[in-house]
């Protein structure tokens, strides 16, 4: 098995500079390759997260359909029981299958908040559901602490600015933009995630980050675009400085955790941070119909590509075609196809998918081939 890619290529600079002979650089790679965890097959890893998913989604499927038979003193013990059963069984399972005993914490940490709410509902506490949510983010954040385990992290870099947005929304009922202010902070909180995995620091919890700022990109955009209805003024009040607090948050967290991840390479989330303030005003001003909006989507786009050339960041690039594409095919049902005729517009809709699929993808291939000999040359 080899050593990881960073210890190798420190090894080679050591031994070019003298500080170490090839035979002790060959010792080290024999320890490190020694001691070194099997690496797991994907269907493994597959076979790992889908079976403790499914038994989670059991043991809750169980419990609902008995939970009327059970008093309140045995559905309080239940969900304790429910809790406790994964993390036991992830301790005594970490010293013989790593893996697994990640996937059960991860499990444990899901069903704490399927206890926390049903614990609320049992002894018919006060409804304020961040609240509830709070708790649920807490006990991830213990998890992490005691585990480092990246679904620990992932889980905790759901549920609080799910949190966040929670006590945001339950404040803000009757200010209209409030979900406006939130769409922002959730597409920013994404470029910040998008964003964590850096050169001199690829550990995993950096990479589900990644992940997770990929796939809510796109959304988060769409949720922004959609996000200022007019039809809000007419049972809303509209309260300048709360929206004026809220936005200076939503725009103020995200770079701060920037930072905290990045350190001064955070300025690139400035930029984002510009970007989604220019997309907001576009929709404040003409909810998102507008061609200056899509122009400013498609500069976005743009944008994410040169962000991942400048820091040889592959995923980067892939999302920012995907979000042009996706940018112009919005136009295009928008604000042309409806301007045409029937048998017209699908003509020319399939000429986009076909012609101008090929053309994303070709420039995508050459972006990130030049990427990889720009990071090959240096």
């Amino acid at each position: 098995m080899a050593i990881a890619p960073k210890l190798e290529t420190k090894l080679r600079e050591w031994v070019s500079a003298g500080v170490l002979d090839a035979a002790t650089a060959g010792r080290v790679r024999e320890f490190e390759d020694a001691r070194a965890e099997p690496k797991l097959r994907w269907p493994i890893v597959l076979a790992v997260a889908f079976g403790a998913l499914l038994m989670g989604a059991g043991v809750l499927l169980f419990v609902a359909a008995h939970w009327d038979e059970l008093s309140p003193a045995g559905r309080f013990s239940l969900v304790l029981t429910m809790v406790a059963v994964f993390h036991v069984a992830g301790a005594f399972t970490a010293d013989k299958f790593e893996k697994l005993a990640i996937a059960l914490h991860a499990v444990g940490t899901i069903t704490l908040g399927a206890g926390i709410f049903l614990a609320g509902q049992i002894f018919n506490l006060e409804e304020h559901w961040p609240g509830g949510v709070l708790l649920w983010a807490i006990g991830a954040w213990l998890a992490w602490a005691i585990r480092r385990d990246w679904p620990q992290a992932l889980l905790a870099a759901i549920l609080t600015p799910w949190w966040i947005m929670g006590e945001w929304w339950t404040r803000t009922e009757r200010v209209a933009g409030s979900d406006w202010v939130a769409a922002q902070f959730a597409l920013l909180l994404a470029f910040t995630y998008l964003s964590a995995r850096i050169a001199d620091d690829s550990s995993p919890v950096r990479r589900a980050l990644t992940w997770l700022g990929a796939l809510a990109i796109i959304p988060a955009s769409i949720w922004l675009l959609l996000s200022y209805p007019t039809y809000e003024f007419s049972y809303r009040t509209h309260n300048l400085n709360v929206i004026v607090m809220g936005l200076v948050g939503a725009i103020a967290l995200p770079i701060a955790l920037a930072y905290w991840l990045r350190g001064s390479a955070a300025w690139m989330n400035l930029a984002a941070a510009l970007f989604v303030i220019g997309l907001g005003a576009f929709v404040f001003k003409n909810h998102g119909d507008n061609i200056l909006a899509y122009v400013w989507e498609a500069l976005g786009a743009i944008g994410l590509i040169a962000w991942g050339m400048k820091e040889s960041r592959r995923e980067r690039i892939n999302l920012g075609v995907a979000g042009f594409g996706v940018t112009v095919m919005g136009f295009y049902f928008s604000s042309v196809m409806d301007k045409l005729g029937r048998s017209l517009s699908l003509i020319i809709l399939g000429i986009l998918f076909l012609l101008g699929g090929w053309l994303l993808e070709r420039t995508r291939r050459r972006l990130v081939a030049s990427m990889a000999a720009k990071g090959a040359a240096a």
